[in-house]
């Protein structure tokens, strides 16, 4: 058996790719709040201890951080560990750019009167 080590970016697509996990992000990009809070919205569908679980996945991949003050443990948003995933991305946002910038050109050559279709002659 092959053990894969998970590199800091798997961890984050892999958190990412809950909807849960998403929708705490989108809590936290509005500020801080407590594990009560984030869970709040999802009480009538899971858990509290599943709500912890999908709090974890994200403190492990370094989107979220927990501090304790005093009872109170705020959740923040690490903004910086989704920069490597956008950073990452980045790259192929400007490949199907410059790929449809491509196939445009193409399809003006191949058949320019579908092009203009739709556009009256000026005369």
């Amino acid at each position: 058996m092959v053990h894969l080590m998970q590199d800091s970016l798997s961890l984050t697509f892999s958190a990412l790719s809950d909807p849960t996990r998403r929708a705490v992000l989108a809590r936290l990009a509005q500020g801080e709040a407590s594990v009560t809070d984030l869970a709040q919205p999802f009480l009538n569908d899971m858990s509290l201890p599943a709500i912890t679980k999908h709090l974890k996945v994200l403190e492990k991949a370094g989107l979220i951080t927990k501090t304790r003050e005093a009872q109170w443990r705020p959740c923040k948003l690490n903004p910086e560990a989704l920069k490597d995933a956008a950073d990452w991305m980045e790259q192929y946002r400007m490949f199907w750019e410059e790929s449809f910038d491509r196939l445009d050109a193409y399809l003006k050559t191949v058949n320019p009167a579908k092009t203009a279709k739709g556009k009256k002659d000026v005369k």
